[in-house]
């Protein structure tokens, strides 16, 4: 093989390899197809299950209404590796605890999803000892 063609079929193999590893992260999607940035919901109710795995973790939430009917809320967080290097780990919210959680809602009707929240515990507190309450930007009211 002449050095011309070993050059093309490294340079060919070079090219592919990067296109597989760029492939997830041209992939990655923005919040804002499906949540609306323009509106804020703001729930408190029993944490269900914690999900914590790639590539977002996400919280389900049992919320009461005002005539005690049980709604479950779908709370969609970062992925786990950020969470994790923020001190979260799969048993920060266990199930029974109480949260409150503000964010954006699901575009989709009927559903009730969240997006971009801000959480603490029932009483105001973070969630975890010495984090942070309010996230660097608020969504709007």
């Amino acid at each position: 093989m002449s050095s011309k063609r070993l050059i093309t079929a490294a340079g060919l193999a070079l090219s592919i390899g990067v296109a597989f590893v760029m492939t997830p992260v041209i992939a990655h999607h923005a919040s804002g197809p499906f949540y609306d940035p323009d509106r804020r919901v703001e729930i408190e109710g029993t944490v269900k299950r914690f999900v914590f795995r790639n590539p977002h973790a996400f919280l389900f939430v049992d919320v009461p209404d005002a005539a005690g009917v049980i709604t479950e809320w779908q709370i969609e967080l970062g992925a786990p590796v950020s969470l994790q290097r923020t001190g979260w780990t799969p048993d920060t919210l266990p199930m029974g605890m109480v949260v409150k959680v503000t964010g954006q809602p699901s575009r989709a009707d009927g559903s009730t999803g969240l997006c971009c929240v801000r959480m603490t515990k029932q009483d105001g507190s973070p969630v975890l000892s010495g984090g942070r309450v309010e996230e660097a930007t608020q969504p709007p009211r």
